[in-house]
């Protein structure tokens, strides 16, 4: 199935695949609690002790970066959050089992959970593949090329721009979710319990 989908829709839809097999693994979270919210560093996980998620919680909300780590050991994501929505530049990474720093496939700019800036995106052998341009959350710019080198129409280009933020948002959520599914445990008096 993944190999399908890597041919139908790209190597994101393979990721977030993956990533969707990943949540039905064991996961251990390890974080603190104040007034029966997560606060304070967060730590996830998998059944084989590997590392999967790090990042910090202020009373319930997510604040700064969220690391995300696939059962490779890879670094597939970074996520900056302030009061607990994207804001900063997002990054994600190719996966695989390189001990070399894994090849970027995205930065996007965010600001108050909405893409403001630029958002660019690389094929896995490193070529450019896209820059989108984004002003409060809505598409004013976009050039993109082909596997092969050649540059898209700006409607080919814009239609891509659709597809990618549809693949990314729904690869970000699955990431978001896993964290979401395996909270600190907290007590009614917002101790760990």
């Amino acid at each position: 199935m993944v190999g399908a989908a890597q041919l139908i829709l790209g190597g994101a839809a393979a990721a977030l695949l993956a990533v969707g097999v990943c949540q039905a693994q064991p996961f251990t979270s390890n974080g603190n609690c104040r007034d029966g919210l997560p606060h304070g560093n967060y730590e996830l996980r998998d059944a084989k002790g590997n590392v999967r998620a790090v990042g910090a919680f202020n009373r319930g909300k997510r604040t700064g970066s969220f690391i995300f780590w696939s059962s490779e050991g890879a670094r597939i994501a970074h996520l900056p959050f302030d009061e607990d929505a994207l804001s900063g530049t997002l990054a994600l990474w190719y996966s695989g089992k390189s001990t070399r720093e894994p090849q970027r496939k995205l930065e996007a700019t965010y600001s108050h959970g909405k893409l403001n800036g630029d958002k660019r995106s690389w094929y896995p052998d490193g070529r450019r593949r896209a820059e989108y341009r984004y002003e409060n959350g809505t598409l004013n710019q976009a050039s993109a090329s082909r596997e092969s080198g050649q540059a898209m129409s700006d409607a080919d280009a814009r239609a891509q721009a659709l597809r990618d933020a549809t693949l990314d948002d729904a690869f970000v959520a699955s990431l978001l979710a896993t964290v979401a599914a395996n909270p600190p445990r907290c007590d009614g008096n917002g101790d760990k319990a």
